[in-house]
């Protein structure tokens, strides 16, 4: 029997698809035994393919038989139309020239009915069998093309199972397959864009050249990954772990491959990457007209098949680090670093010259590497650390997965930003624009996939800043110390801001960079609104329960609880100004229109409205901004409100006391004395305030008071119908000149902000011939004389209230 049997050849002149198929049928000397009908089963297989080989090979012949007899009568039918023209051109001259002119009329017409009905025809004719032939020679061929190339994969097929070594043919036949399948693509392109009712023909070639490389693919990706195995790939991944540290760095498989099997790799790296160019270029025609995108970027075949078995390797690693994922990333990091330089230098080149364009190797080495990593914690990591939260949830504890939920975070950012600036060495630079560049090289990819676990690392995210931030809260310290040292914002006006604003802006702040690590801007908005709002708000709630314990204690009569107010309104004028800061830059800007088109499409669904959304926010802060403008506003109203009241109190005499309009001020004084108390509890309350109070809500409150002051003295006095002697009118003026002084600390012209007051005494100093003039009190009298604050009416009333004594 062993006689009958040839002896294999040396294993070294063994193809590694025939080693591999050896040791995968043969591994064992128990498996020996089935060598005889392995034998038989593949020479069976052989004579199927032979048998094939045979009916392609006559359903040819048939095909050039039936060419030759369509040739035939195509030929014949031009002849015929060629003979009627030539005949139709003789009628045509032998008519113009044998008939008389008296019979020109029946020539004439039968001349326009060969002009207008008869040509038109046989030029359609034409037109019609021309395409017919165009039609045929296009079919035959594409019907030699398709032919060569399912000879080619046949004979591939062929090669690689009845030899037991690797001859240059098979590698050949595989190029010339696809080189052929390149030219077939050409003429189907231009088929499509010449001929677009052509689509049966095109229909039936596509199928014919999907079954080829149905074929052809698969074998092209088997031989790659025999050739990667006999390489040494993947290298020993425990030259990578960190049991030893100094140990030598390992030798990178692609570098040190030598002589044929260098050859035979590069030549398949060829075909394999020709094969995704052809497959580009199939789906860019197929899919003309519509969107694209997906189909024209792929991953790069042959950059997956290096790290598919890294990445099964490395998972026997992971698996024991579920503790300490830190190694996990370390080591993904590790990989993907040594290597990635000879995808440029050895690799790149041969990408070029395949002509696939628009692809970089080492680009997608690493967003391979960082995709086999996301997909592993998509998988392992991720799931494990949900159930250990919803236990501890089902438990009432919230600690442990919470810490390492959020350190598997912290790993991801840091894996994410090592990732950019490897491939920003490329030069290759990611703009947060391109959400599809970002995507493919960050781990934090896996919450665009799963958009609840985004959700839980928000609400995990914003119970840890909340907690570090409730015993800030209760310090009291904070809200009465002054922000000292850097400030997240370039704006460098000092807003006397307390303390704890600097906590919650950098605790903010931290959650702000966090949500900058992910991929997609609709997810970091949608993380920013779920754990940076929530932020915003307990803020807010914190200034307004301080503002109100103080008012409801004091009603704000003691300058401890102005103080306190004071505060809490520099707190929120500084968290708003960095908010406002923040919403003009690119970034937020990106996230506010994000949020703004995903409100638009929410309320146009739930309301059905169209054109009624412009009220909508279209920056990412603008509903928080808002409010903290509204409490600001608000409490500085109350303090300006709280101020006037007490004055008011104070000068409550000092208005009801009509007879002294009639008398000069007391000796040795420039005041009226009951309106002494009510200018120093003025003049305290305001020095209390511009300590305490930012600049800009100081300049706000002042104002609003000397109006309110001015409104209550033109009521209280020049309309309450006293009557106004020379006497009193030098102390009404005496009296005014003073309060001005108060304001003129933060004014040069303090009657400014008086102005009814200012102009009422204007009239009351005027002579008795200005106020007694027949124009006296119209609006161009006024007008002439200075008054615009003051109506008609209001003159004359002031007009009666002076008394002149002759």
């Amino acid at each position: 029997m062993g006689s009958l049997v040839p002896s294999l050849p040396p294993a070294s002149n063994l193809s590694p698809s025939v080693l591999s198929f050896l040791n995968d049928n043969l591994h064992t000397a128990e498996t020996l035994s089935r060598a005889p009908s392995l034998v038989s089963e593949l020479q069976s297989q052989c004579g199927d393919l032979d048998q094939t080989l045979v009916d392609l090979n006559r359903s040819l012949g048939a095909t050039l038989v039936a060419y030759a007899s369509l040739s035939d009568q195509i030929h014949s039918l031009l002849g015929q139309i060629n003979g009627q023209l030539i005949g139709l051109g003789s009628s045509t001259r032998s008519q113009g020239s044998s008939e008389p002119d008296g019979e020109g009329g029946e020539g004439k017409g039968r001349t326009e009915k060969i002009l207008g009905e008869e040509l038109p025809a046989l030029a359609k004719e034409v037109a019609r069998v021309e395409t017919v032939r165009m039609y045929a020679e296009t079919a035959l061929k594409l019907d030699t093309l398709i032919g060569d190339i399912e000879d080619a994969v046949s004979s591939t097929m062929k090669k690689n199972l009845k030899k037991y070594y690797v001859t240059q043919d098979s590698e050949d036949m595989r190029l010339h397959a696809i080189k052929t399948l390149k030219l077939t693509e050409d003429i189907l392109t231009s088929v499509t864009k010449s001929h677009p009712q052509w689509g049966r023909l095109v229909s039936a070639v596509d199928h014919r050249v999907d079954r080829a490389l149905a074929i052809l693919r698969p074998q092209a990706i088997a031989d790659h990954r025999a050739l990667l195995a006999s390489l040494g790939w993947p290298p020993p991944l425990s030259s990578f772990t960190f049991a030893a540290p100094n140990t030598t760095k390992v030798l990178n498989p692609l570098f040190t491959m030598q002589g044929d099997l260098k050859h035979q790799y590069f030549e398949n790296f060829f075909a394999l990457c020709s094969l995704q160019e052809l497959q580009r270029q199939r789906k860019s025609r197929q899919l003309e007209g519509y969107s694209r995108e997906v189909a024209m970027h792929q991953p790069l075949w042959v950059i997956e098949e290096l790290v598919n078995p890294i990445s099964l390797a490395s998972q026997r690693h992971f698996s024991k680090w579920a503790e300490k994922p830190e190694f996990i990333f370390a080591l993904v990091y590790k990989m993907t670093r040594d290597y990635v330089d000879s995808m440029d230098e050895l690799l790149q080149p041969l990408v070029d010259e395949a002509m696939l364009s628009g692809y970089s190797c080492r680009e997608e080495w690493i967003s391979a590497m960082v995709s086999s990593l996301s997909t592993y914690l998509a998988k392992e990591i991720f799931p494990e650390y949900v159930a250990q939260l919803d236990e501890e949830n089902s438990m009432g504890t919230q600690s442990q997965a919470r810490t390492s939920w959020l350190h598997l975070i912290d790993l991801m950012i840091s894996f994410d930003k090592q990732i950019k600036s490897l491939l920003e060495h490329s030069g290759i630079l990611l703009s947060f624009q391109e959400d599809g560049n970002m995507q493919k090289i960050s781990s934090l990819s896996v919450f665009c996939d799963r958009p609840d676990w985004l959700d839980l690392w928000a609400e995990i995210e914003l119970g840890d800043v909340l907690n570090k931030l409730k015993s800030q809260c209760d310090d009291e310290k904070n809200w009465t110390m002054k922000v000292q040292g850097a400030s997240v914002s370039s704006n460098t006006e000092d807003y006397k801001a307390p303390a704890i604003s600097s906590a919650f802006l950098r605790h903010f702040s931290s959650v702000v960079d966090r949500c900058r690590s992910l991929p997609k801007t609709s997810f970091r908005s949608r993380f920013l609104t779920s754990a940076g709002a929530p932020i915003l708000q307990k803020f807010l709630d914190c200034l307004l329960l301080r503002c109100q314990e103080a008012e409801g204690l004091t009603a704000l009569t003691d300058d401890d609880a102005l103080i306190k107010v004071a505060n809490s309104i520099n707190a929120a004028r500084n968290l708003e100004s960095v908010l406002k800061e923040w919403c003009e830059d690119v970034f937020f800007l990106e996230l506010g229109s994000t949020r703004g088109d995903q409100l638009e499409e929410s309320f146009r669904e739930n309301e059905g409205g169209i054109g009624l959304v412009e009220g909508l926010e279209s920056g990412i802060f603008d509903a928080e901004t808002g409010k903290l403008e509204a409490f600001r506003v608000e409490w500085v109203e109350k303090l300006y409100v709280v101020i006037l009241r007490g004055f008011d109190a104070l000068c409550r005499d000092y208005m009801k006391n009509k007879r002294q309009w009639q008398e000069k001020s007391e000796e040795g004084w420039t005041v009226s004395k009951s309106l002494v108390g009510a200018l120093d509890y003025l003049q305290g309350k305001l020095s209390v305030l511009e300590v305490n109070l930012n600049g800009k809500d100081f300049v706000g409150l002042w104002r609003s008071l000397a109006a309110g002051i001015d409104r209550l003295i033109f009521n209280g006095i020049l309309l309450s119908n006293v009557k106004f002697y020379n006497g009193g009118v030098e102390r009404f003026g005496s009296d005014l000149e003073v309060l001005f002084g108060v304001f003129r600390a933060w004014c040069l012209r303090p009657e400014g902000f008086f102005p009814k007051a200012s102009e009422g005494l204007k009239l009351l100093k005027m002579s008795e011939k200005q106020l007694k003039n027949d124009l006296a009190g119209s609006e161009k009298w006024m007008k002439q004389n200075g008054i615009r604050h003051l109506s008609v009416v209001e003159v004359d009333r002031i007009m009666k209230s002076r008394v002149f004594l002759s």
